[in-house]
């Protein structure tokens, strides 16, 4: 009988500390020369447990997948980098190797020397999934700089004749990155031009950092087929950022910003930007919770003829009534598509048609006057500083850690405090 291509330890909820914990655990994985995946997820690895796997590790040379999702729970926060270290050092000398995830462990300042290490490295990589981190700002800085520098070496390797892959999907999302790492994400995006699935959820970014990462960078990023921004803070001004760049994202399939506030000017230019017919692949639009009015649901039924392959609309908690003759049109076109593709209706709610629209809020049509009060701030004290203001206060919270952690007199507790109130409290202009 063939090995199995896929080792996996996946929720069994083992402690392993040591090298002699661990080895009973892996035989089966020491034996297996066609091993493609590896799980590990779900058990906590000490420092003696990850060098005695990374030995084994290094000599699957057709290993593709790593799972390494919650391996650090419990563990001391001097134990995580050599820890972290020993697996992903021996990962780097696997050509092959091509997704790596990494969530839901503690990345933060004092934990991400070896994860920055290895991005910056790993020229195979394709798929990277670190969800759930707590990064921050400062090490969200650090890890978008290493990816920057991964696709420098893509290019460098591609010139060099050899058969390198793109960065195709990054996954990082409940991670704090906020505005302060905007501006360095953006120069990872317009680095990695051919990647087709981001997903940055729940990250506390608002209206001027999700201005600069859309303009700057994801405008770059012709090839996207998934964009998942939800749960962070575009107001109008996010959103006629978007609105003036997803006409290039020819290939896109889904696109979620829900819970995005993007308002109800916001919602008129997305659908006036969709109604261009650049977007003929459109199949999922995830829009609910955005104060998004009648006039922007008028405008989403009326680029229906311009968006093909559209087949799931997420619209409750915006502000119109349910019977809305537009509500009544995109249902009764969903359906429609539905029927014509023979779709069980079991698989209705989550992949086809309106979702459930229970929580509307009436319409109010009163000016944005919040939103116009920043817009004309950002205005009136220039461009200059934009989002390089958060982004250099995140590079100082970083030296200062680092002078932190050297052996110098210094009078760091103020230092340090008074740089991550300036991080926390700074408005991107």
């Amino acid at each position: 009988m063939s090995p199995s291509k896929i080792f996996s330890l996946e929720g069994k909820g083992l402690k392993l500390t040591t090298a002699e914990d661990i080895e009973p655990h892996i035989k089966g994985l020491k034996e297996n020369d066609e091993v493609e995946e590896v799980h590990f997820l779900g058990n906590t690895l000490g420092i003696g447990a990850s060098e005695a796997l990374a030995k084994v590790l290094e000599t699957k040379k057709k290993l593709q997948v790593a799972n390494f999702a919650d391996v650090f729970t419990g563990r001391l926060l001097s134990e995580i980098p050599p820890a972290l270290s020993h697996l992903l050092t021996s990962l780097l000398t696997l050509p092959e190797l091509y997704t790596v995830n990494l969530s839901d462990n503690a990345f933060g300042l004092n934990t991400q020397a070896p994860l920055v290490d290895f991005l910056s490295q790993h020229v195979p990589l394709r798929h990277l999934i670190l969800n759930n981190n707590g990064l921050g700002p400062a090490a969200g800085v650090l890890i978008a700089d290493a990816l920057t520098t991964l696709a420098e070496k893509k290019e460098a390797a591609k010139k060099d004749g050899k058969d390198v892959p793109d960065l195709e999907t990054v996954i990082c999302g409940r991670n704090r990155l906020e505005n302060g790492s905007m501006a360095a994400w953006a120069k990872t995006y317009a680095a990695h031009k051919g990647v087709k699935e981001v997903k940055m959820v729940q990250n506390g970014i608002r209206q001027e950092g999700i201005t600069h990462l859309l303009s700057n960078g994801l405008s770059h990023a012709s090839k996207i087929e998934v964009l998942d921004l939800q749960d962070n803070t575009f107001t109008a001004t996010g959103a006629k950022a978007l609105s003036n760049v997803v006409g290039g994202w020819t290939e896109l399939k889904e696109l979620g910003v829900g819970d995005c506030l993007l308002s109800g000017r916001g919602g008129i230019a997305l659908a006036t930007a969709l109604q261009k017919g650049k977007n003929s692949k459109l199949e999922v639009l995830r829009l609910q919770y955005n104060d998004i009015n009648s006039k922007g649901i008028a405008g989403l039924a009326e680029a229906h003829t311009k968006l093909p392959a559209l087949r799931r609309v997420e619209l409750n908690g915006n502000k119109f009534d349910e019977d809305d003759a537009a509500i009544q049109k995109l249902r009764e076109v969903l359906e429609e598509r539905k029927d014509a593709a023979r779709v069980d209706d079991e698989e209705d709610d989550e992949y086809w048609g309106l979702d459930d629209l229970d929580e509307l809020e009436s319409e109010e049509e009163e000016e944005e006057e919040e939103e116009e009060e920043l817009k004309r701030a950002s205005e009136e004290e220039g461009e200059e500083e934009g989002v390089e203001v958060e982004e250099k206060a995140a590079r100082e919270l970083i030296a200062a850690q680092e002078a932190e952690e050297e052996n110098v007199p210094q009078e760091k507790d103020k230092k340090v405090d008074e740089l991550a109130d300036a991080l926390a409290k700074t408005e991107i202009k």
